[in-house]
This record gives structure tokens, C-alpha cells and sequence, in this order.
């Protein structure tokens, strides 16, 4: 292979390959090594997979003279010195860095807030790069400034000088790990390139990168690191070069290739094939359907109802923004797959929730015979063994649980139906455990947390997607204001008003305990609300160290009316249905997550009553923390808050990883890809088609790169 140098391309120094561990590299040694190999990087393969996520032109700087207030430069300087420009540590303003940096033409000053790190590295005369938008100091009109540029150090005038990897080029810029800065980074794979052996297999079949005119994996890597000078920069930090689309669609393809072959799987194994049609179930479906379904939920529920009467398992991702009517179709499955002589199990991530479920599921089976029970951990233990034993005895069937349902010895007789809800919460793993559980029952998962059609391809690609993209009739929109502290004295005024009317609100809190956050706490708030604020009033308190028993009486006398004001923190997140409660104030709301104050604000708005969503935040808040209370205030619509809240938090921490298996890509984005992962989507599966060719393809990946072994067994048990 060939490497770059100075825009050119060599072939010496042939000695590095892709099984290399990364401690044996030039530049890297143990204790670097050892934080790579935490990112993942172990070797060479994956040094050369972690790719830049900009790229700055340091072929053409902007003089300093020439910089354009408002816009974002590249500029080459030297740390001044003498007079009024000496560099200096601000301890009275903040922990504020202030250096003064200068070129031929003229004189730029720099601000670091945080920037203490700094102090003794910049000195006279060290050459910089500074990367940043320009603006005018707001103290000093005549005078240019930059505030937290990035930056490098390129070598002093006296020193060793600023190498082909930092100037003269188009230069890509690493996301540091660790201590290992961009620069070291840089380096790092620079040598490797020039010391590579050039041995790449390239699974992508040549005719997609013909029919795509995709460039070979090794020349894609080579100009996605170092590319030549002439290339467009904008091109580059779009992400939209050959070769970064080639190596966009091949993370998106290879997976979803996983996907399909796991489908395709699945399509051959033998299922219960289920009668769905007959006069016995529609009656059934009837007795316990309490009101009219809309028209989303009939489709939704035809949806359902074909899988099952397939002869291979369903395996469906049913979305419903919150209050959408997702449990009643879950109950409807749920029907025919009793009425099919089989048991259900509907596992849910919290106890309230679960509890929630199995009131639900009662309320509508008991009357038509069906025995319904709820395995959690808080249960004694003569009430566990009971619901074991009818369990395995087929008398119990549906059994609602939380994770109890996988921990316990639970034997099914005939387990049919495996429903999750909110199944983002549990790890690929957990579900899998219960899916076992059965003989290739059918499964619905279920979540209220909207999920983005190009997000939803990417993680469940292997799940049919049913969506209820419509709300009961009846429902009264929720408006939602954003108040600050001074306020408050109203908030509370509208509380009682509400109150008076024989209406119930929500409280809630970030923290139980007061801590060194500065936070108000769930409890000392309760105690005062109770005494000083409401004093005639029923205010409860529920948290998530509450014992069960205690969480359940609390949650059981606010459903019955007994408590006006509940106290909580977000605990209440999901699972709790009280139709009578109108009002929620939600107390530091700037820390909540976006899709977390959605399903908070979900929890009002069941009745017919208007309702009202109270966020109180300072209004002087600035940056993400501002985007999500302006976004609540302006919709209630979860999609549009799911999308909002993807381009926020970005793909990698939209569900968090500990929970739901390491699906994080190195490069590309759901966002910014879509019509890439669609075009991989539609070739992955057609490759599926032809299991011998599709399993080569596999074979070749799994000796590339131990991160895409990872990658493949999430999609094969997901």
C-alpha cells in the first residue's frame, strides 16, 4: 500500500500490518496503548478505522489582517510577547486564559475560558494554529479577538519545526482520547500509513462499488485521512467525498447485512402459527375493548395479527407517542394468543410500570376468564412461589413482570407472546433470556419513546415497525409554559385553584436528597410544600427508594384521589395513568433530557380536562439546555421531539449504550446519512437473498476486525 507524504504517495518502509497491536507502534507505547484499547483500538485495523471528524485547509491561512469579523478562520501565528501582550492567567476572572498572538500582517487576541491547562506551554515565540470564529472584543472595539479556538502547537521558531502532518496540507482533526491529543493522533497514523504492508481485504462487493463508483477500502481509508491538497474542504467536512460516502455505506451496509441474514433466519425457523380469523377470537377481542379503537390502532392491530398467523415468529416494534393506546393493542395480541391456547409474558423496565400493566391487564381479562399474575422482586415469598407454580401449571395466562420474569426460575407451559415494553431499557441480552423462554414464541416490543425512521433502521432493522401515529379521541392538548423561580408564587396559586376544582397535580424533582449540586430536593420540597406551601391540602411523596410496598400504597391513594399534590421525582416517568391529574411543575426542568421531560409531561393530559405543563427554568439559560425547554413549550408532537432530540444529543447517547448494546457507529450518522443507510439497506438485503455469497461476506468481515464480530453478534441476538 501506499502512504502520504506532502501531498505525494510512497512504498518504503514496508513492515506494519492490519493485525499490529497498537502498543507496538511508533509513538505509542504502554500506557498510550492502554488508552486506545479502551476506545476500542487494539490494533491497527481499528487505529485506521477511527477517522477525523473535520478537516482544517492549513495550505491557504488567513493573515490576520485579512480576517473577517463573524467567520470562522485558520490562522498560522507565534505567541507575542513585550508590553501589554505578555501571556497571562486570569485567576480573578474565572479561570480565564488570555494570549495574544501575532503574524506579519498584524495582532490577534485569544480567550480560553477553563484554558489553566495552558499556562507554561504557550510561550514566546511557540508557533500556534488557532481555529475559530472571529469577533469583536465587546471591551475593545478596535481590537479582533477569538474566545475557545481550537488550537495546536506546530513547533516553536527555535525548535523542533511544525512536520508535513500539520501544515502545507489539508490537516484532519482527531477527536482526543484521553491524553492523546489530535495531534499525537495524527502522527500516530501518519507512520502507520507509511510503514503499512498494504494487505486490506475489501468485503464490498465490487460490483456495488461499481454501480456506486465507490473507491477500494484502501484508497478510501488513505485520502480519509490524509487527503491530497486539491480536495474541496467543504466536501470533506460534509462527509460527502467518495470516499467518506464509501466508508459510510459499508458501516451501514455491513451491519445491516447482519440484520437481514438474522431475518432471514428467523423466516425459517417454525413458529405457532396462530388462528386469528375465527368468531371465538373476534368476540373476544370485543369483550375486552373498552372504547372505539382509532384508526391507527386497527391497523396497527391487522399488522400484528398477520404475523401471527405466519408460520415463523413475528418479531415487531410497535411506536406510539405517550397516551397513544400502545397496551390496549398489546392486550389485543395478547387475546389471540390465549385464545390460541398459549401463555403471554409482558416484561416492563420499572415496577410501577409493570404494576401499571397488570391492573390494566386485569381490569380487562379477569372478566373473560383469564388469570392474570405480576412476578417482581419486592414480593414475599409465599406470593412469588404461588405465581411460579400457576405459571407453570398453565392456569396464569398472562404473567406481568420487570426484569424478576428472567431472574426467577419461571417456567412457561406453552409461551406464545413475549411483549417488552420500553424495550430500549433492557440489553439485548435480557430480552433474549426471555425469548428462551419458549419455544420461537412470537415478540412485540414496545416503546413510547418515538424513534426517527432512519435511527429505527439502524438499531432494529431486523424488527417490522408498526407506529400508532394518532392519539384517542378526546384527549385535550397539553400547554406547556416555561416560568422561572420568581414565579413560583403564582405556579403554587394555580395549583390550589386547580386543586379547589377536585383536580390533582405533579411535583417533581431531579435529585431525592439535597446534595452539592445546589439542586432542591424531592424530599426537603415535600416537607415544605406540605407545611408552608399547602398546608390544607394531601401532598404524597414518592421516590425510588421507597421500599415497593411503600411505592405502591402511595401510588394506589393517588390513583384513588387520596393525595391532591404528589410529590416525586422521576420516578413517575412512565407507567403511571391518573386521568385526574392536570397540572405538573417540573423544578429545574434545564436538567432534564428532552425525551424525558416528554414522557414526564405524558403523565397528564389522560382526561378529558385541559391540562397544563409548568417548566421551571431560569430564562437566562443559553445552549442545549434553552433548545429543549423551547421545544417543549412549541410541541407536544414525540416525533418531531424525537428528531429534535437526535440532532442534540447525536445517535451515540439518544438511548445510551450500557442498556442497549454497543450499536454506536464510528462515522456514520442516522441524521446526516439517511439516504446512505437506505441505499445500504436495500443492497444488504438483496445480498441476503443469496445466504452463500451474504455468509462470505461475514467470513471476510470477522477476520477483518474484532469490532465488527462485536457489532454482528448485537445484531444477531437483538
Amino acid at each position: 500500500m501506499y502512504a502520504c507524504q506532502n501531498g505525494h504517495l510512497r512504498s518504503d518502509r514496508v513492515t506494519v500490518s492490519l493485525t499490529n497491536p497498537v502498543k507496538f507502534l511508533r509513538g505509542v507505547g504502554p500506557q498510550r496503548a492502554a488508552t486506545l484499547e479502551e476506545r476500542g483500538i487494539a490494533t491497527v485495523a481499528d487505529l485506521l478505522g477511527y477517522l477525523p471528524f473535520r478537516y482544517e485547509d492549513r495550505i491557504r491561512f488567513t493573515p490576520i489582517a485579512e480576517i473577517i469579523p463573524g467567520e470562522v478562520h485558520t490562522i498560522l501565528a507565534e505567541v507575542a510577547s513585550g508590553g501589554g501582550n505578555t501571556v497571562r492567567f486570569a485567576r480573578a476572572r474565572g479561570a480565564v486564559f488570555h494570549v495574544t498572538v501575532r503574524d506579519s500582517s498584524g495582532q490577534l487576541h485569544a480567550r480560553f475560558f477553563h484554558g489553566g491547562y495552558l499556562q507554561g506551554r504557550l510561550k514566546e515565540g511557540q508557533r500556534i494554529v488557532l481555529h475559530g470564529k472571529a469577533e469583536v472584543d465587546a471591551y475593545r472595539p478596535n481590537r479582533l479577538e477569538m474566545v475557545n479556538p481550537q488550537i495546536e502547537l506546530v513547533g516553536a521558531s527555535d525548535a523542533t519545526p511544525a512536520d508535513s502532518t500539520e501544515v502545507g496540507r489539508i490537516v484532519p482533526i482527531y477527536e482526543a482520547i484521553g491524553a492523546i491529543s489530535s495531534r499525537m493522533l495524527r502522527r500516530i497514523i501518519y507512520g502507520v500509513l507509511l510503514d503499512f504492508d498494504g494487505a486490506l481485504a475489501d468485503p464490498l462487493p465490487e460490483e456495488i462499488r461499481a454501480r456506486y463508483k465507490f473507491p477500494t477500502r484502501r484508497e478510501a481509508l488513505l485520502y480519509a485521512h490524509f487527503p491530497p491538497k486539491d480536495q474541496s474542504i467543504e466536501l470533506l467536512n460534509n462527509f460527502r467525498s467518495p470516499a467518506h460516502m464509501r466508508l459510510i455505506f459499508e458501516e451501514w451496509g455491513y451491519y445491516q447485512l447482519a440484520l437481514a441474514l438474522r431475518r432471514s433466519r428467523e423466516h425459517r425457523q417454525t413458529g405457532m402459527a396462530m388462528r386469528v380469523r375465527e368468531q371465538n377470537i373476534r368476540d373476544a377481542l370485543k369483550r375486552i375493548l373498552p372504547f372505539k379503537p382509532t384508526a391507527a390502532q386497527k391497523r396497527v392491530l391487522a399488522e400484528i395479527a398477520g404475523d401471527l398467523e405466519r408460520p415463523y415468529p413475528m418479531h415487531r416494534l410497535l411506536e406510539g407517542d405517550v397516551g397513544s393506546g400502545k397496551t390496549i393493542v398489546a392486550l389485543e395480541a395478547a387475546t389471540i394468543a390465549i385464545e390460541n391456547g398459549c401463555q403471554v409474558a409482558l416484561m416492563a423496565p420499572t415496577e410501577i410500570l409493570a404494576a401499571q400493566h397488570f391492573l390494566s391487564a386485569r381490569r380487562f381479562f379477569e372478566p373473560a376468564g383469564y388469570s392474570v399474575d405480576l412476578i417482581v422482586s419486592g414480593r414475599k415469598r409465599a406470593e412469588r412461589e404461588s405465581a411460579l407454580a400457576k405459571v407453570e401449571s398453565g392456569e396464569t395466562k398472562l404473567l406481568v413482570g420487570t426484569h424478576a420474569l428472567i431472574e426467577n426460575p419461571v417456567k412457561f407451559r406453552k409461551l406464545g407472546l413475549v411483549i417488552v415494553d420500553e424495550q430500549h431499557r433492557f440489553g439485548v441480552l435480557q430480552r433474549k433470556r426471555l425469548i428462551e423462554k419458549g419455544v420461537s414464541p412470537h415478540v412485540l416490543v414496545m416503546t413510547a419513546t418515538p424513534i426517527p425512521r432512519t435511527l429505527a433502521l439502524t438499531l432494529y432493522g431486523d424488527l417490522d415497525l408498526s407506529v400508532i401515529d394518532e392519539l384517542p379521541p378526546g384527549r385535550t392538548p397539553i400547554e406547556t409554559r416555561w416560568a422561572s423561580d420568581s414565579q413560583l408564587a403564582g405556579v403554587w396559586e394555580f395549583l390550589r385553584r386547580e386543586i379547589g376544582n377536585g383536580r390533582q397535580a405533579f411535583v417533581l424533582y431531579p435529585v431525592i436528597e439535597e446534595s452539592k449540586q445546589e439542586l432542591k430536593a424531592a424530599t426537603a420540597e415535600y416537607e415544605r410544600l406540605a407545611k408552608t406551601v399547602f398546608p390544607k391540602m394531601r401532598v404524597g411523596l414518592l421516590h425510588g427508594r421507597l421500599k415497593n410496598d411503600e411505592k405502591d400504597s402511595v401510588m394506589d391513594r393517588f390513583r384513588g384521589g387520596e393525595i391532591d399534590i404528589l410529590v416525586a421525582t422521576t420516578v413517575v416517568e412512565v407507567g403511571v395513568d391518573v386521568p385526574n391529574a392536570t397540572v405538573m411543575v417540573i423544578e429545574h426542568a434545564e436538567r432534564f433530557g428532552l425525551a424525558q421531560l416528554h414522557q414526564l409531561r405524558g403523565r397528564i393530559g389522560r382526561g378529558k380536562e385541559k391540562s397544563q405543563c409548568i417548566l421551571i427554568a431560569p430564562k437566562s439559560i443559553t445552549g442545549e439546555a434553552r433548545e429543549r425547554i423551547e421545544t417543549m413549550v412549541a410541541t407536544s408532537n414525540g416525533f418531531e421531539i424525537a428528531e429534535r432530540d437526535l440532532k442534540l444529543r447525536g445517535p451515540g447517547e439518544f438511548f445510551g449504550t450500557r442498556q442497549h448494546g454497543d450499536a454506536a457507529f464510528s462515522f456514520a450518522q442516522p441524521l446526516r446519512d439517511h439516504e446512505l443507510l437506505e441505499l445500504a439497506r436495500r443492497e444488504a438485503f438483496a445480498l441476503a437473498e443469496n445466504p452463500e455469497r451474504a455468509n462470505e461476506i461475514v467470513a471476510q468481515l470477522e477476520s477483518l476486525s474484532p469490532s465488527w464480530q462485536k457489532r454482528y453478534q448485537l445484531a444477531s441476538v437483538g
